[in-house]
């Protein structure tokens, strides 16, 4: 039996048995009302939802968004020479392109298709990358498309897409700590690290116990919206590569629909607010969203180690077995205990020439190395 896409430009016009056919709901990530609080507060972005039917059924999703990129921010932070680099700014003209991303490229993560149980997973993700093909199709001035962020176990699924001519990249890995039954409190954790690393952990919150942390509620979050979306701006300027900018009204909806699953806590100083994490509680496992930093009061007040102690606070309080850091920072997240989880993404030119000149430079991209400490006893 063949199978068939459809493609929804807005969540409200997603049929309900649709979401209730797959059964991905069950996983935030997935949910209408996750996807729905990004779509209507980000305006500049093309977001799709992709749905395979067979027989009328949907039995697998796909979700994705068309957004803007300068071509320079995706090559400064590949690993190639300047005259490679320069022979692919001007391919693209030292312009803006406009890249095709299915997965949610505000979450790192394998977080962008679902395909049911039961379901054939070959020849169903085949289905999604035909209907990703059909989309690109009819988006114009489309310039490249990137499926991104599965782990090592769905490679043998998602490499299919190597059929469809495009090329895979690994990406900065995930870093993941797996919280421990018997933590009951942050000082169980931090009993449970070498004496090395303990210290380092205690020391952050010595060095920021000026700071008054405060979780925010939903008017928390609208009152200081400005300020968090400054600070926000400050980690997108420090970031190697970022996609998109997210509009922190994403927030207020999220904070709305979540409750107090949907994580923001604020961090002032002298009544000023200099710092600011967000987290998902996604069933079992607590993920570290985006984070926001006055980094002129870091170095002296550390913020940003402060930040990252309470990650794993808020994991154990949430009894939570799992957190995830997220990527970038690798060696500093891995000095609290967290592991790489690699990930590997695919991606392609729209069109057939541009796209066998780029496929080696693509296949050839290195990570950045780091050094992963051991700091359990």
């Amino acid at each position: 039996m063949s199978l068939k896409s459809e493609v929804f430009k807005t969540i409200n016009t997603i049929p309900k048995n649709y979401w209730e056919s797959v059964k991905c709901c069950t996983n935030i990530y997935y949910s209408p009302e996750f996807l729905e609080a990004f779509e209507i507060a980000n305006k500049d972005i093309e977001f799709n939802y992709i749905f395979i039917l067979k027989d009328k059924e949907a039995i697998a999703f796909a979700n994705t968004q068309i957004v803007t990129i300068g071509i320079e921010t995706i090559t400064k932070n590949i690993s190639m020479s300047k005259k490679i680099r320069r022979f692919v700014n001007r391919m693209f003209c030292n312009n803006h392109i406009s890249v095709l991303f299915c997965g949610n490229v505000f979450l790192s993560g394998e977080y962008g298709t679902f395909l049911k149980d039961g379901e054939d997973k070959i020849k169903t993700f085949n289905a999604i990358a035909e209907g990703v093909k059909k989309l690109s199709k009819t988006t114009k001035k489309l310039s490249a498309i990137f499926v991104k962020d599965f782990e090592n176990e769905s490679l043998k699924i998602t490499n299919q897409l190597k059929l469809f001519d495009y090329a895979t990249m690994q990406v900065e890995p995930n870093m993941i700590i797996y919280l421990k039954p018997e933590w009951h409190s942050f000082e169980d954790y931090t009993n449970a690290l070498k004496s090395k690393y303990r210290v380092k952990a205690n020391r952050a919150d010595t060095k920021s116990k000026s700071l008054e942390a405060k979780l925010f509620l939903e008017t928390d979050i609208e009152f200081y919206k400005s300020q968090l979306q400054e600070l926000y701006h400050n980690t997108i300027d420090n970031a190697d590569f970022n996609a998109q900018i997210l509009n922190l009204d994403t927030y207020i909806n999220l904070k709305k629909a979540f409750k107090e699953k949907f994580i923001v806590k604020g961090y002032f100083l002298e009544n000023k607010l200099v710092g600011f994490l967000s987290a998902m509680q996604n069933g079992s496992h607590l993920d570290a969203h985006f984070i926001g930093i006055n980094y002129k009061k870091n170095k002296e007040f550390g913020i940003y180690p402060r930040i990252l102690n309470d990650y794993v606070r808020l994991g154990i309080e949430t009894k939570s077995d799992q957190i995830n850091l997220g990527r970038t920072a690798s060696e500093i997240k891995s000095t609290l205990g967290a592991q790489p989880k690699a990930l590997t993404c695919y991606c392609k030119h729209k069109r057939y020439l541009p796209n066998q000149i780029l496929k080696p430079f693509i296949q050839n991209v290195h990570i950045k190395s780091f050094k992963q400490h051991s700091v359990f006893k």
